[in-house]
């Protein structure tokens, strides 16, 4: 698992995780709203009995939003024991991505989606965004989605 990178497209940039956080991709499924969230957090969604929170990647990086398609898809991820589906654009690939081709990000604005960017990694001629994932949420989002019930 090492340098493994789970590669996902959000408009025409293409980004990566560490592929030891993914627990599993899914088509989208029926997502239930719950009232009062962030705009990003797009609702629940039950898997196998399990109620799981789903975020909405593309409004989390502050995109406009974009009506979801047939290759829309949801990431499971589990974030120190919690779990989150993370809606994306499109899903693409796993890769290898060695140390020696991550560099890290350079600090460029004050936009809310460059908390979430850690580094590049260079494949071939393209450059994948890596983003940290315990970044996605707050610490006060995170006890707000602890308390969604069925977590």
């Amino acid at each position: 698992m090492k340098d493994l990178y789970l590669c996902f497209s959000l408009e025409d940039r293409d980004y990566a995780f560490e592929v030891r956080h993914l627990t599993e991709i899914l088509a989208l499924p029926t997502i239930t709203t719950i009232p009062g969230t962030a705009l990003f957090l797009k609702g629940v969604i039950n898997i196998r009995g399990k109620i799981i929170p789903v975020m909405d990647v593309r409004l989390r990086f502050d995109m406009s939003f974009k009506p979801y398609h047939e290759r829309t898809c949801v990431l499971l991820v589990e974030l120190d024991g919690l779990p989150l589906g993370l809606i994306v654009d499109k899903v693409n690939d796993v890769l290898r991505i060695p140390t020696e081709n991550i560099d890290l990000a350079p600090k460029i604005g004050e936009s809310k989606s460059s908390r979430f960017i850690y580094a590049t990694g260079r494949v071939g001629d393209s450059v994948k965004i890596l983003i940290n994932l315990q970044r996605l949420l707050t610490e006060e989002e995170t006890v707000l989605i602890k308390d969604i019930p069925g977590n």
